[in-house]
């Protein structure tokens, strides 16, 4: 992030260089290079927290996972004590009422765990789920954001070749484009 501020401060001392030239047309170029820096960071700060988000719903995706895998081994646990409290019933003596009752018990309560398992895996996969559409959003950000600094520079060169237009108006074009593409990135999701 302090690389843009850096390059977008870059941006606007070309600007301002380019405001002390006599030249009307110089003048709207450096104040375009202004805005498209402006657009250039308001986009990039959308793909930082997009990226962020990514990161957030993979993290709670990654904890439902292992909460899952908790219940998967609790499951495993109450099933194997079942089974013991089976054969310990099944050999009959004193307690074996008191086995089969345990047994019984730890019976009941595997569907509880199962489903609770399933339940986790179902969070899982909707943050899975939102972690790649913000993904998605990212890259869809980042195309845009990349056409907007490539803007800039181009529009830079209609300064550094004292006014010529078509860098100028490439440096719209691109803009359009990268703004077009970004907004894409939440339209069209």
């Amino acid at each position: 992030m302090e690389d843009q501020t850096s390059e977008h401060l870059e941006h606007a001392e070309h600007a301002e260089h380019a405001s002390h030239e006599s030249n009307p047309f110089i003048m709207t170029v450096s104040v375009t290079i202004a805005i498209l820096a402006v657009i250039a960071a308001t986009i990039g700060s959308l793909e930082t927290v997009e990226s962020g988000k990514a990161i957030s719903e993979k993290n709670t995706a990654v904890l439902a996972q292992n909460m899952a895998s908790d219940q998967y081994a609790y499951y495993q646990a109450k099933m194997l004590k079942q089974t013991m409290y089976e054969i310990a019933a099944s050999n009959g003596g004193p307690n074996a009422a008191a086995n089969k009752a345990a047994a019984d018990h730890n019976a009941g309560r595997g569907k509880e765990i199962i489903n609770k398992a399933k339940e986790y895996e179902k969070h899982r996969d909707e943050k899975l789920a939102e972690a790649e559409g913000h993904e998605s959003r990212h890259h869809i950000l980042t195309i845009g954001v990349t056409l907007v600094h490539v803007a800039i520079a181009i529009a830079t060169v209609a300064i550094i070749t004292k006014g010529q237009k078509w860098p100028w108006l490439a440096s719209i074009g691109l803009t359009v484009a990268g703004v077009a593409i970004s907004a894409f990135a939440y339209i069209g999701h």
